[in-house]
């Protein structure tokens, strides 16, 4: 199979029911939505009061994010950063990912200064990705479909990198569902092109179910990176700790030693006396 044709990205991207065989998808999207609206109302209120509570700003955060055939477009997001973070860490850690094989993972499990409070757990739970429904619902994204991904990322994707964007993107996908953190990033585009080139109503289907339990894991693993991240410091101190009693044991021990040497000197002093 050749993957070396380059998409354009300025070639006009049609809405998904436009596109010839993605009906379904656009079907199973509006009734997925639809079903679940009562539960995602109420759940998207709470996010929102979490966000206003531990951070200034506004609640959403709209993000250029590349799409369909590299077309781009405006993706909503709930706001998880303080206002006007600096992103030159995120593509710092990118440009690590896509040139190594280290596992995908986020910044969040090293701790990352510009995340809010309750943001690590937003993010992990996926709950920071809602507003992408408005996203769903204008025929810019779908519901399960490779991530979008941000221009500067875009630019340094090789050509046959590009294949992932033969389909709408999503938010979850069959990479979310397949290990994600981890997968490294070479795996995680042949997955999302392994999904672009067969994707069916059952596959989604099946994606859309195994996304709540990977979500559990996801923030469970999250957890257990932050707090390994912490252990180190934890030995550095117990280390410390130990060195320091070594020391005044040691320290002990000697003097006791020089004072029973000395008192033994004493003593010998004045038997030679008596003897004289």
């Amino acid at each position: 199979m050749d993957l070396s044709n380059e998409l354009d990205q300025s070639r006009y991207s049609p809405s998904p029911q436009a596109i010839p065989g993605l009906q379904w998808k656009r079907a199973l999207d509006a009734l997925v939505i639809l079903l679940t609206l009562p539960l995602l109302i109420p759940l998207a209120l709470l996010v929102a009061l979490l966000i206003r509570s531990g951070s200034r700003g506004p609640v959403l955060f709209k993000q250029e994010r590349v799409g369909h055939l590299g077309k781009r477009f405006r993706c909503f997001k709930f706001r998880t950063m303080f206002v006007n973070a600096d992103t030159n860490m995120h593509q710092g850690h990118l440009h690590q990912l896509m040139n190594s094989n280290a596992p995908m993972m986020k910044m969040d499990s090293k701790g990352d200064p510009r995340i809010i409070p309750f943001g690590v757990l937003l993010r992990a739970s996926g709950l920071d990705e809602l507003p992408q429904l408005i996203n769903v619902l204008l025929g810019e994204m779908s519901l399960v479909g490779p991530r979008p991904c941000l221009p500067y990322e875009y630019g340094q994707y090789l050509p046959w990198q590009k294949e992932r964007f033969q389909t709408v993107p999503g938010l979850t996908g069959l990479w979310q569902v397949s290990g994600k953190n981890k997968t490294t990033f070479v795996e995680m585009i042949q997955l999302d092109i392994r999904y672009a080139k067969n994707k069916t109503l059952w596959w989604d289907l099946k994606i859309i179910l195994l996304t709540v339990p990977a979500l559990v894991i996801q923030m469970l693993e999250t957890r257990q990176a932050r707090q390994a991240s912490s252990r180190p410091v934890c030995r550095k101190t117990s280390y410390s700790n130990y060195t320091t009693q070594s020391h005044s044991f040691t320290k002990a021990a000697l003097v006791s030693a020089v004072q029973a040497r000395d008192g033994e000197d004493v003593w010998m002093r004045k038997k030679i006396k008596l003897n004289s």
